[in-house]
């Protein structure tokens, strides 16, 4: 049984903030909080107590439950292993982990028959993940094997020392070479499939870097750090100033110039430090032939 603690930076409800630095569903965090597994400040709390700034939190997470997801022989491209962390470059169109209407093919299939260990923090059907990526969107993943690797990584991306790096096409021309885009998001209120950009006080605060790599006629191909690891949040910052992600019909143009599956955004680079040995590690994966193809025709447009 682990027993973790944390110090809300900002007014939040529990469950929320939990999920956030555990890596664990809300529906989890809530199961344990009704379990009188969370606390406020020393006191026991429900899964929507609301968190001020200062206040620390604490979670007992039991020990992990038997994974029962399929094993299933899909073939992955797997960068890197040891005995804690695998390092995945998963391929667009294909889901992270199972959910409602959706069992099978999924990446925790491929790596429950790939790998001979998971963390079992996440539960039956999320066995390993310690985040996501879309699944129209490729890249790279880190992959925990044990507990003790799964909680030190969730603690490394809520904390901010896991950097994680995209590429992403955009529509129309950028001018500005870097910024930041600070916003709160949430669900959208029209939507709530989506996400959204929400007014101060409201959701949650996504910071997101952008940096210009190569203008083109009608496009530009940017690169995207991640402060914060809000859903969607790429894809609805670039919506935010004007220039959503080529391909991503959900938040960008319904008609698309290039006969794509999904968005053309990739998780190109992801830099961590090794739960066991405390080496820094940087990891890389070329972007998709689809991507590639797309920026060769946008060059010779030039």
């Amino acid at each position: 049984m682990q027993t973790l603690e944390f110090v809300a930076e900002e007014p939040c409800r529990a469950d929320l903030f939990l999920s956030e630095r555990t890596n664990l569903t809300r529906s989890a965090v809530k199961k344990l909080a009704d379990a009188d597994m969370v606390w406020v400040n020393g006191v026991s709390a429900k899964a929507g107590t609301a968190l001020k700034a200062g206040d620390r939190a604490k979670i007992c997470i039991p020990d992990p439950v038997p994974i029962a997801a399929k094993a299933e022989d899909i073939p992955i491209d797997i960068v890197y292993e040891d005995g804690d962390i695998a390092v995945v470059n998963k391929p667009q169109g294909m889901t992270v982990h199972a959910g409602a209407g959706n069992y099978e093919g999924t990446l925790v299939n491929a790596l429950l028959y790939r790998l001979n260990s998971l963390s079992g923090i996440n539960g039956e059907l999320r066995p390993g993940i310690v985040h996501r990526i879309d699944k129209e969107t490729s890249g790279l993943l880190v992959v925990a094997k044990n507990d003790a690797a799964h909680l030190s990584l969730s603690k490394q991306i809520a904390e901010k020392t896991a950097k994680r790096e995209y590429l992403a096409l955009l529509e129309g021309v950028l001018k500005e070479d870097r910024g930041t885009i600070v916003t709160q998001m949430g669900r959208d209120p029209k939507d709530r499939l989506r996400q959204a950009v929400l007014p101060a006080g409201e959701g949650r605060r996504a910071e997101t870097d952008f940096f210009v790599e190569e203008r083109f006629k009608q496009n530009t191909l940017a690169r995207f750090s991640l402060k914060t690891g809000r859903t969607h949040q790429i894809r609805v910052h670039a919506k935010y100033i004007g220039h959503p992600v080529v391909g991503d019909k959900v938040y960008g143009y319904q008609r698309q110039r290039f006969a794509l599956e999904g968005q053309l955004l990739h998780a190109f680079r992801l830099t961590l430090t090794h739960p066991v040995t405390g080496e820094r590690m940087m990891f890389e994966a070329p972007m998709p032939e689809v991507f590639a193809h797309v920026l060769q025709i946008l060059r010779q447009e030039k």
